[in-house]
């Protein structure tokens, strides 16, 4: 059911073609592995949206390969690096 509605989000808002593959895979290794994310990349994901980026989190956590995972640990770490983001984007010294 979940996997469904993650679909759909992702398809309706065109979450996948909003990002570059190099951003995609900064974000992504920076909440499901260990890494930072750089704040061009961050700024991406701003843009991106917090549906997108929820949805895409939800979805990849339920792929086989990712079964071993924590779900709340990435929940948590996906909500981290979007505050983050958020919080340099909205920054007045991001601009600089």
């Amino acid at each position: 059911m979940a996997t469904k509605e993650n679909d759909q989000i992702i398809k309706e808002n065109n979450c996948e073609t909003k990002m570059g593959s190099p951003y995609v895979l900064e974000a992504f290794t920076s909440i499901f592995e260990t890494g930072s994310i750089s704040n061009k990349c961050c700024g991406k994901l701003v843009v991106l949206g917090k549906v997108c980026h929820s949805a895409l989190v939800k979805r990849t956590l339920e792929n086989p390969l990712f079964k071993d995972l924590t779900p709340t640990t990435i929940i948590a770490k996906s909500i981290q690096t979007w505050n983050n983001c958020l919080a340099l984007i909205d920054s007045p010294s991001s601009s600089a």
